[in-house]
């Protein structure tokens, strides 16, 4: 089984409903990954479209898709349960589709959410990339959000900027320290956004060239 090269629209149906989505792909992918957007914007965002573009870079097909709260013109984001369903609708939409190995990924909040549908076991998939991960509120550093990570056995990558306020580093590394297989690469000045500090910043490449460069050595090291 295969998919169409290029981007897509595609409709996913989940329980709360019918979400628009896109797919994206790139020409003879290795694998193939749900990638569901942050809190505060949803698949169409720059960020998203610059994240599946650093995948397809690596070789990974991309289903981006809107949370029903979007769907639904709201601004709080989606119960847990809600969020986790979206995710595992996406995913055996792809696996209906292409036999290739499966990802979760997602930035921020869809970031967490993929976790949460990992360590429940709700979605069987052969690796997780959790991009600018969500451990805390800004001001507020703990890890509360990070009890179920251990639970995650298979392999994770965490993509977090030396900037992000949502990510206190030393916090970061004691939680993945605690996971049975997981890493993290520090991407140099950026925030939370991947906004980064040019005039400080020495890695020549921009943020996404250097997100391409590890996820395709995540997958060679996972397979």
């Amino acid at each position: 089984m295969s998919l169409p090269v290029g981007e897509s629209s595609v409709v996913l149906e989940s329980p709360a409903g019918a979400l628009d989505a896109l797919l994206q792909v790139p020409p003879d992918p290795s694998a193939q990954c749900v990638l569901a957007h942050g809190a505060g914007a949803g698949m169409q965002h720059a960020t998203m479209q610059a994240i599946a573009a650093a995948f397809a870079e690596a070789g990974v097909s991309t289903l981006r898709f809107n949370f029903p709260y979007l769907m639904a013109g709201k601004r709080r984001v989606d119960s847990k349960a809600v969020a986790v369903d979206s995710i595992a609708a996406a995913a055996a939409h792809l696996q209906a589709a292409s036999d290739l190995p499966l990802l979760l990924a997602g930035h921020s909040f869809g970031g967490r959410v993929a976790s949460h549908a990992m360590a429940e076991h709700v979605v069987a998939a052969e690796g997780l990339i959790c991009l600018s991960f969500p451990l805390h509120p800004p001001k507020r550093p703990g890890t509360e959000r990070a009890a179920h990570l251990p639970d995650i056995t298979q392999p994770v990558l965490f993509l977090s900027g030396t900037r992000d306020n949502l990510a206190h580093a030393e916090l970061l590394t004691e939680v993945v320290a605690e996971m049975s297989e997981a890493q993290i690469h520090w991407l140099e000045t950026a925030n939370h956004s991947y906004t980064i500090l040019k005039r400080t910043r020495s890695n020549p490449k921009t943020v996404f060239e250097e997100m391409t460069e590890e996820v395709h050595r995540f997958l060679a090291a996972i397979r």
